[in-house]
């Protein structure tokens, strides 16, 4: 390569960084100020602490930009500042919600008044820390393809834990819980999963493409080709069942049909998935008490009001949801300023969407979705630049998996479709969560630092 070309891949390289930087400050100063917006509803007193809290936010946000300015020059400029962004947002509305809580529960007594902002900044510190080593130890994406196997037993023996581990949390058993500490694998089998159907279809994905026959117009593939999606529907089924997961299920059944399609880039694969996705909800849904409540509440939200009602089937957090994201209209009531903490525990899980539909409206929910939707198309630019058909699977899987999180969470809370009790990426409380996330971020970066590299560098 000419040296002239290769110096003027490294000056656009070094202008992509200082663009991160810029974003990156961006984003720290728009959660300071929802911090201060919160703090002057709550308390008309700028929140204490402020000084610590911005540079402690700007230090990790930096610590991240010097890893991937080192280990990855070349990656795109808004994937980093986006998960700041989201992450800073997240630590905003638990606090807010902390201040309503203690308030709330104070004479109580129960674990509501708990306040959970500060577990959550601690967990921010451990995924920033873990996404910045991942950065620097792995050197290029592809070391992951040679331990798919090894990645997919972990993450089938992390899938089927909880259902070992006695005790359900709210309805589900997707915990392990040891002593006092709790954690969600499925969060981290998300990743692991999505790597392994990567290495999988970069290894199969001609045989599943090629052979096939005729049916009604569409290709189909053969019966011997079916076996890698009846297993994983199969796997999904047993989370369901055994696990009360229907979040978790949705995701791993959708992020293989999504990779499978883009591999084979046949439609017969996605009428497959849908028929098999639709036939496993029913027959779950049919005998699985714990789904069957759900769908009820989902169809029938307001019957918990109803003088006589069966609460093992109706819960009123659907209700109480869309009275929240009523109340907000278009603006919100502003920020501090509603009840979204009325909802109780499920507002610091996949319900901290609803503070933000009441206390910023639909422009604000409508700004939420809008980062998520560039965070998803900043990954499928990148599965676009890669030219390694492993890369280019794991930046569509890894987008997916987002996406489809996001879809299940925000359309449980909304009503568009039933409860799945998912986190929030990002935005909600949970350190399993928000560790896996920011992991997949790490990895987004990386496959975006070889896509840019081929762009900015060509040989």
């Amino acid at each position: 390569m000419p040296s002239s070309a290769r110096g003027e891949g490294r000056r656009r390289a070094t202008r992509l960084r200082n663009i991160e930087l810029l974003l990156l400050l961006l984003a720290a100063a728009v959660c300071l100020g929802g911090h201060v917006a919160a703090g002057l509803a709550l308390t008309d007193r700028v929140p204490p602490g402020l000084a610590a809290h911005g540079a402690g936010l700007g230090a990790l946000a930096l610590a991240a930009h010097l890893a991937v300015r080192r280990c990855a020059p070349y990656a795109d400029p808004l994937i980093l500042p986006l998960a700041v962004l989201l992450t800073g947002f997240g630590l905003v509305l638990l606090d807010r919600l902390d201040f309503s809580y203690k308030l709330a529960h104070a004479a109580k007594g129960d674990w509501q008044k708990i306040p959970a902002a500060p577990s959550q900044l601690t967990w921010t510190v451990i995924a920033v820390a873990a996404a910045v080593v991942l950065l620097v130890a792995v050197r290029h994406h592809r070391v992951f393809q040679r331990y798919v196997y090894l990645l997919m037993t972990g993450a089938l023996i992390l899938l089927a834990a909880p259902a070992f581990f006695p005790g359900d949390v709210y309805g589900a058993k997707r915990w392990i819980i040891i002593g006092g500490m709790s954690f969600q694998p499925d969060e981290f089998v998300k990743v692991a999963i999505t790597i392994f159907f990567a290495g999988y279809l970069t290894t199969y994905g001609d045989v599943l493409a090629l052979a096939g026959r005729r049916v009604w117009g569409l290709t189909l593939p053969r019966g011997r080709h079916v076996g890698p999606v009846l297993t994983v529907w199969v796997v999904s089924l047993l989370v369901l069942v055994f696990e009360r997961d229907l979040g978790t299920s949705l995701i791993f059944f959708g992020v293989f049909v999504v990779m499978l399609y883009t591999a084979t880039e046949r439609t017969g694969w996605m009428v497959i998935g849908l028929l098999l996705a639709v036939g496993g909800a029913l027959v779950v849904a049919t005998l699985e008490p714990h789904v069957h409540g759900r769908i009820e509440a989902w169809l029938h939200p307001l019957d918990y009001y109803l003088p006589h009602h069966d609460k093992s089937l109706v819960s009123d957090q659907p209700a109480e949801a869309l009275f929240s994201l009523g109340t907000g209209g278009l603006t919100g009531t502003g920020l501090g300023v509603g009840h979204p903490w009325q909802i109780g525990f499920a507002g610091r899980s996949d319900f901290i969407i609803t503070t933000v539909g009441e206390e910023l409206g639909l422009t604000g929910v409508t700004a939420v979705l809008l980062l998520y939707a560039l965070l998803v198309q900043r990954g499928l630019r990148t599965a676009v630049g890669l030219t390694d058909p492993f890369g280019k699977l794991l930046a569509t899987g890894l987008s997916a998996a987002l996406a489809l999180q996001v879809f299940v969470v925000v359309g449980g809370v909304s009503g568009l479709i039933p409860l799945t009790g998912k986190a929030l990426p990002f935005l909600a409380a949970g350190g399993s969560s928000l560790l896996a996330n920011w992991l997949m971020t790490a990895l987004l970066v990386k496959l975006s630092d070889s896509a840019g590299r081929t762009a900015l560098e060509p040989a």
